[in-house]
């Protein structure tokens, strides 16, 4: 079986032997993330950017995430845009969104609090078990006193 026929290279040989560029990437990826994980995070970030140039980087701090603004933009970009307060262009969906995202906030701030309602209750609850518990404490170091002296 030759390099050429292995379904690792997808009929390709690397020139680097009979794993694909890929593989090493990913491997040299994880390999990073155990030694020094931001320097991983930085890559697999300018991966996803789509490998701006240095140059194009250098111009992020003053302009954010425009370095892109004038190619077109990834279906990903434009998703991740209409999901954050985008227009999506149909005025009746984006009506249903932010009424849905109104009543799902709505939900939210009633679980939380009913979350911290719970949770004032079990530390009431605990209070009162501890303070059960050295009452009894109390009250049987006080019979033992009384006894001891008599």
């Amino acid at each position: 079986m030759s390099f050429s026929s292995s379904p690792f290279t997808t009929g390709k040989v690397c020139r680097s032997g009979p794993f694909p560029k890929r593989s090493l990437e990913i491997g040299a990826i994880v390999v990073a993330f155990v030694y020094w994980w931001p320097l991983a995070a930085a890559y697999i970030a300018w991966k996803v950017a789509g490998y701006p140039a240095l140059s194009e980087l250098r111009g992020l701090a003053g302009r954010g995430l425009s370095w892109n603004a004038g190619a077109t933009r990834s279906r990903f970009a434009a998703a991740f845009e209409a999901a954050n307060g985008g227009n999506t262009g149909n005025l009746a969906f984006d009506a249903y969104r932010r009424s849905e995202i109104e009543r799902l906030d709505a939900q939210r701030r009633a679980l939380q609090e009913e979350s911290r309602a719970f949770a004032e209750f079990v530390e009431e609850l605990k209070r009162a078990k501890d303070r059960e518990q050295f009452d009894a404490f109390m009250q049987k170091r006080r019979s033992a006193d009384t006894t001891r002296s008599v």
